[in-house]
């Protein structure tokens, strides 16, 4: 989904975006976290398990703010997230489906956003910019400023439109300093407070949320900031048992596919690309819609 080549690490001149551990690293490497944070492993292991045992992003950018300041944090997520990466074949085939579509994502970038420029889509982001406050930014489609909504107030018709969900915010390419970053420590436990009070989802959102199966792709065990929201959706809004979705995830650990088969979820071990192939050929034999 990223765009790489197997094998190809990531650094600032990447074509490509990093993962979070990737991330974590080079936000570590400037600010020098402490090493007594980092993970005690043999030399000979490092590379086998890096992506397991690397600095949490949380605790790195939770690390930065404090030495550095937010706006030195988020004005480095935007020269990071501020580029034309190229397109992946998973976002030209969401915005090739004819049918209104709710997709949330917690990545920063604007992949998806871009792959959708033919057509119309909302935006709703989740705001961590403490004056706007609990409120969501909502960009409806063709409009040039976002406005500033309660998210029990969001009014979007989710079956003529198709919505852009960034649950962790987004770069801000037009305006760097409307960048939103779910990335500290504190970022995530604001974000847990307002689901506890039905402040960080908008209302709307609600009704899928229960009664549709979800597609996850590219998540796995490692993402806890997951599994909060997962337990959240099933405890607050009371998504029932029985209702089966589905996760494409390379190479799951015998633990990531309990964890998912505990929520009802089927793990499909492939591909991104690999599978972005295959549902492209059975839709172009059964298109729905």
């Amino acid at each position: 989904m990223s765009g790489r080549d197997p094998g190809a690490t990531w650094d600032p001149r990447a074509a490509f975006l990093p993962s979070a551990p990737e991330l974590a690293r080079h936000l570590a490497n400037i600010t020098e976290f402490p090493q007594d944070e980092l993970p005690d492993l043999p030399t000979r292991w490092r590379e086998v398990v890096r992506d397991w045992f690397a600095p949490d992003l949380a605790k790195v950018a939770q690390y930065y703010d404090v030495v550095g300041g937010r706006k030195p944090l988020n004005e480095k997520l935007h020269d990071i997230f501020n580029r034309d990466h190229p397109l992946s074949a998973l976002h030209t085939f969401l915005a090739d489906v004819p049918l209104p579509l709710l997709i949330v994502t917690t990545n920063y970038d604007d992949l998806i956003e871009r792959s959708f420029k033919d057509r119309p889509y909302d935006v709703v982001i989740h705001a961590t910019d403490p004056s706007i406050g609990d409120r969501v930014l909502w960009w409806p489609h063709r409009e040039h400023e976002p406005r500033k909504v309660p998210p029990n107030k969001l009014d979007i018709d989710l079956k003529a439109v198709t919505v852009l969900y960034k649950m962790h915010g987004a770069v801000d390419r037009r305006e760097p300093t409307r960048g939103q970053y779910v990335v500290t420590e504190d970022d995530y436990i604001d974000f847990l407070a307002r689901m506890t009070k039905t402040k960080a989802i908008p209302s709307i959102f609600a009704e899928p949320f229960q009664t549709r199966p979800f597609l996850f792709l590219g998540y796995g065990l490692r993402d806890w900031n997951l599994r909060v929201v997962l337990n959240r959706v099933e405890k607050d809004l009371r998504r029932p048992k029985g209702i089966t979705s589905w996760a494409i995830q390379r190479n799951p650990s015998p633990l990531e596919r309990r964890f998912w088969q505990k929520r009802d979820v089927e793990v499909y071990d492939m591909d991104i690309d690999e599978f972005v192939k295959e549902l492209a050929s059975r839709w172009a034999r059964h298109p729905c819609g």
